[in-house]
């Protein structure tokens, strides 16, 4: 197998350092060497996150280079459209249709950006889901980063039961049986 690389972004308090020790205790798991690395300018709510994790026989470094992801996963829109570059021709994007509006954006610097999910549609193959509704929905909002990774576990060669294993040895004993119904949910969406 060649090295697999998945890039997750979000902002602060979404949960992708979560979702990137999730994805990496799957992949030791499963035999690879794994490599995973934090990008970030602020780890408070609000900064942008950015979290890189690449899987494969071989492993050299934790960074993902411009152009190389094959999944990028985005628990915000903007998020999505900020990282687009990094994903290969081929990549797919699977987006949280959710927006958080940026500092800028809040202080009337800056406008949030019109038709993301149509121009991320145009240029790669992108899975959109309502991750954040759906969390809501289950009465547990702080899952939907489980959501979006059920959805995008499609894309990364892994069995759906040993992603469920990995979730419940990840996440704290007390939220065990809600990311098992987040993820589930999101694995459907994905489809």
């Amino acid at each position: 197998m060649s090295v697999k690389n998945i890039m997750i972004v979000g902002v602060g308090g979404q949960g992708t350092l979560l979702t990137s020790r999730i994805l990496g205790n799957l992949a030791i798991r499963a035999g690879f060497d794994v490599k995973l690395s934090e990008v970030h300018g602020m780890a408070q709510r609000g900064g942008s996150v950015v979290t890189f994790v690449r899987y494969g026989e071989e492993v050299a470094e934790p960074i993902v280079e411009e152009g190389c992801a094959d999944v990028l996963i985005a628990f915000e829109k903007l998020e999505a459209l900020r990282y687009l570059h990094f994903l290969k021709s081929d990549g797919v994007v699977i987006v949280n249709d959710w927006r958080i509006d940026p500092i800028t954006v809040v202080t009337g610097a800056a406008r949030y950006p019109e038709g993301i999910l149509d121009t991320l549609r145009a240029a790669r193959k992108t899975v959109i889901v309502d991750a954040t509704r759906k969390a809501v929905e289950m009465g547990a909002p702080k899952a939907f980063n489980v959501v979006v990774l059920g959805a995008a576990a499609r894309y990364m060669g892994f069995e759906k039961e040993d992603w469920l294993k990995v979730i419940e040895a990840t996440v704290p004993p007390r939220t065990v049986e809600v990311n098992r119904k987040a993820f589930e949910s999101g694995y459907l969406m994905g489809a």
